[in-house]
């Protein structure tokens, strides 16, 4: 799980992929967080990406660094407790202008039944399931 956190946060921006109706739905996200063993990202309720997830809790995720890249694919699991909140706020301090843990619309979510997948040109892929 570390390796996976670890590879997202040195590449900065990880994309999303949410299914809307039949169509897909891409866009970046940056910040990323490790709370009791979970890998955590955060979102505004008031966003389509929030009620596609809440839909269809299936997700896949893509970063790019260094000539490798990352495929996650997971569930998405909402984790409304005070506690995920304040933790992803502390480790990402730039969400504290937009976001408080006590408002309405902050969203952490962690990934469940993850199968995590790094590639290269030059390796053979390696695949991490947790």
């Amino acid at each position: 799980m570390k390796e996976v956190f670890d590879f997202f946060k040195k590449a900065g921006v990880f994309y999303l992929a949410t299914i809307d109706g039949d169509k897909p739905r891409v866009r970046p996200f940056g910040v990323i967080n490790i709370f009791e063993d979970k890998i955590y990202i955060q979102t505004g309720k008031i966003k389509n990406v929030s009620k596609q997830m809440q839909i269809n809790p299936n997700v896949e995720i893509c970063a790019f660094t260094e000539g490798k890249w990352l495929r996650v694919e997971a569930k998405v699991v909402r984790d409304d407790r005070r506690e995920a909140k304040v933790s992803m706020l502390e480790a990402n301090p730039s969400l504290k202008g937009m976001y408080s843990a006590d408002d309405d619309n902050t969203e952490v979510l962690y990934l469940e039944n993850v199968k995590a997948t790094f590639y290269s040109f030059t390796e053979e892929p390696k695949t991490i399931n947790f």
